[in-house]
């Protein structure tokens, strides 16, 4: 499979599913999870990269997929710093009407900044080990650790105590996260 063609014809036929899920995972809306597929498509395939398969074409497309998502929340961020020197402010909108909530999980994921969302994603769903994380979004393993335990604490506060998360010690105390994991 040389051409690109049949190498993303093949990715989107066999794992289209998954990619989707895993932008879900991300973002938490169907919509900008179908749009982040896309442009994350577009990026692996823009350029030329002798002897991909479609395997390895996934492993570009999740990257790609995070990336996206961490660049346009901060686009939206910028933007909404210097929004009102372009236009006047619209009064009573929700801010929150964007937001799918289909489980406590969704919906506490989506209370979490771009970061930490991003790495507990991949620390948990996705199964990755801290140092894969910090590899995968260019970040050193001690920010990655940060941003998971700083994630983590944000969701017990909606979610309640997280106890499958954290391995007990011995005496049935929290026990900080294991080094490398």
């Amino acid at each position: 499979m040389s051409d690109w063609r049949e190498v993303m014809t093949q990715l989107v036929e066999d794992r289209e599913r998954a990619l989707l899920g895993y932008a879900y995972l991300v973002c938490g809306n169907a919509t900008q999870a179908q749009d982040l597929v896309q442009d994350a498509l577009v990026r692996t395939f823009s350029k030329p990269r002798p002897g991909l398969t479609a395997v390895k074409a996934e492993g570009y497309v999740r990257r790609a997929i995070t990336t996206v998502y961490i660049d346009g929340y901060r686009r939206e961020q910028r933007w909404r710093r210097v929004q009102h020197l372009f236009r006047e402010e619209q009064a009573g909108s929700d801010p929150t009407t964007g937001i799918e909530a289909g489980t406590d999980v969704t919906a506490a994921l989506a209370t979490l900044p771009p970061r930490e969302r991003a790495c507990v994603v991949l620390r948990y769903f996705d199964d990755l080990t801290v140092p894969q994380i910090a590899h995968q979004l260019g970040l050193a393993p001690g920010s990655v650790k940060r941003y998971v335990h700083d994630g983590l604490a944000r969701l017990e506060l909606v979610l309640g105590p997280l106890e499958d998360v954290r391995d007990p010690s011995p005496d049935g105390a929290p026990r900080p996260s294991q080094e490398g994991r």
